[in-house]
């Protein structure tokens, strides 16, 4: 998942649109972005938006409900449970007690919805305690296929400024090496400035220099940018490409380590060159990357 697109759960006239946009996934929010007086609007909506499309788009269809402790969280769960559902996206998640908690609540939502199929958890890292306790949210469930950082809510309340490089990426490495701990995935948080594509674009290849997946997007106009970033380069696919011919002839012959184009090749190289090539084969249609710019 490259990208994720954030869509209010408010503004149902956004939806259909979202999900005819080139990101990977959509999130539909019920969290920040809904004002208090709206919260059971909003859920209602999307509810009914996901049952009348039952799954049948190639888009990772995601709700980010409110907090597990908040008052809000079961009747979320429940109105947006069905066939349209992939994953809950959890806020302000504090510690694996939170994942559990959740986890019983989508188990309960999933059988009265009679879901067969596990809905997954994305976690989102967006307090102080969270991000201590990352590894072990990471590590809760096996439903948990992902952390996610809120810079917002992790940086604003105590005065650090989130385009401060070393800050953002002491925070993106602690959440990414508790995310490898798990063997899960790390997506970055959003960024702000719709119109400053040039820091947007240094933030994301900070993320993918060590090792995120994808970012979240708070606008359209930041889906294609992303996509480009956390898709594999054209060098990496031809290493790639070389690297597993290579392994095949050096199995065949029984051999250990071996190089290729002056590097030593072993088992992680092996494993990342299947990675990329993984990466590819589920790249999206070109038909389906233009929708954006439509």
């Amino acid at each position: 998942m490259r990208t994720k697109l954030f869509v209010p759960g408010s503004r149902p006239e956004l939806f259909s649109k979202a999900m005819l946009s080139a990101a990977d996934a959509v999130s539909f929010d019920l969290e920040d972005a809904v004002s208090l007086d709206r919260k059971s609007e909003a859920r209602q909506a999307v509810g009914a938006f996901l049952r009348e499309h039952r799954g049948g788009s190639e888009k990772i269809v995601i709700v980010r409900v409110n907090p597990v402790t908040s008052a809000l969280f079961a009747a979320d769960v429940a109105a947006v449970m069905g066939a349209g559902l992939d994953v809950i996206a959890l806020p302000k998640v504090e510690s694996r007690e939170d994942i559990k908690n959740a986890v019983a609540a989508i188990q309960s939502a999933e059988k009265v919805a009679g879901v067969g199929r596990r809905i997954e958890i994305l976690a989102t890292i967006e307090t102080p305690k969270g991000l201590r306790l990352a590894s072990e949210i990471a590590c809760a469930d096996p439903r948990v296929v992902g952390l996610q950082i809120g810079f917002v809510d992790l940086f604003l309340p105590y005065k650090i400024d989130h385009e401060d490089v070393v800050a953002s990426q002491s925070v993106r490495f602690a959440v990414r090496m508790a995310a490898a701990e798990a063997g899960i995935a790390a997506f970055d948080g959003a960024f702000l400035n719709v119109k400053d594509e040039p820091v947007l674009r240094a933030e994301a290849e900070r993320a993918r220099r060590i090792g995120y997946s994808g970012k979240s997007c708070i606008h359209p106009a930041q889906i294609s940018v992303l996509n480009e970033i956390f898709s594999p380069r054209a060098e990496e696919i031809a290493f790639a490409v070389k690297v597993l011919e290579a392994a095949a002839h050096a199995q065949a012959r029984s051999l250990g380590a071996f190089t290729v184009d002056g590097r030593m090749v072993d088992a992680p190289v092996i494993e990342s060159a299947r990675a990329v090539m993984a990466m590819v084969a589920k790249a999206p249609a070109a038909k389906k990357q233009s929708k954006d710019s439509e």
